[in-house]
């Protein structure tokens, strides 16, 4: 047999316990190889900007049908707006708080969120003059863009103390606006705004809160491009792509609603 060659039996990888030891070496080897590899899908299953753009494309293309039905029926089915915008913000926390991205639920927060958007706008459309909407629209496409642009250039980036501040103006922000709600729903402010509409130095404060909220969205934006960003880089699963449109959905919709209002305030 060829193992009783002298030249074979002297190489120890092809004697019996050479061969045995052999196999066992490429196990081990083979195993922390498989230790090593990143538990990242196949190419073609993973997170890209151009599929982000084009699912972003399709739930911001919902949401204008949402708003155009909520634009249309403002005086024929009155207050459908607001119930929509209850069954919004609950889709809203049910995205946010799920595990798992899920593409029917995103996209029917942004088929709902449309018919309240339309409402609303139409409601201010009615009360402040026309072209108000027209305004919105324009400032936070311009808002939008800027930021895009920025983030593209690496002009901003997302810093954890930027984040943290963020974060902390977020939450007062949020203290604010229910309070402020309270104290106008239980008559303790009478003014349309409630506090917003308090003047300080003759500007009222709503504008002053405008900007800084205004600059807020902005910083939001730069988030979920991050978030995006680095998805793509860590090769995340494809699934994720709906979180980053679900972000940008979010933080456009309030950059919108914060610039109509501020309008409004001024024109009031």
């Amino acid at each position: 047999m060829a193992l009783d060659n002298p030249a074979f039996s002297r190489n120890s990888a092809f004697s019996q316990q050479g061969a045995v030891a052999a196999a066992q070496d490429v196990s081990a080897q083979q195993l922390q190889e498989m230790y090593n590899q990143p538990s990242t899908p196949p190419a073609g299953e993973t997170m890209t900007v151009e599929s982000t753009l084009g699912k972003s494309v399709a739930g911001f293309g919902l949401l204008l049908v949402g708003a155009a039905l909520g634009w249309l029926t403002v005086e024929s089915v009155p207050f459908l707006w607001i119930g929509a915008g209850i069954v919004g913000f609950v889709l809203a926390l049910v995205n946010t708080f799920k595990r798992e991205p899920s593409a029917g639920l995103i996209l029917a927060y942004a088929g709902v969120q449309g018919v309240f958007v339309g409402g609303i706008s139409a409601w201010y459309e009615m009360m402040y003059g026309g072209g108000i909407v027209a305004q919105a629209v324009i400032a936070t496409l311009v808002v939008f863009g800027v930021t895009l642009a920025l983030f593209a250039s690496g002009k901003i980036r997302a810093s954890k103390k930027a984040t943290k501040v963020f974060m902390i103006a977020m939450v007062g922000y949020l203290v604010f606006s229910l309070i402020n709600m309270g104290l106008m729903l239980f008559g303790v402010n009478d003014d349309p705004w409630g506090m917003r509409g308090a003047d300080i130095m003759g500007i009222p404060f709503g504008l002053i809160l405008g900007v800084l909220v205004v600059i807020m969205a902005a910083y939001s934006l730069v988030l979920d491009f991050d978030f995006i960003q680095q998805g793509v880089r860590n090769r995340a699963p494809k699934k994720y792509e709906w979180t980053g449109v679900f972000g940008i959905m979010v933080t456009v919709i309030w950059l919108y609603l914060e610039i109509l209002r501020m309008i409004a305030i001024a024109r009031d």
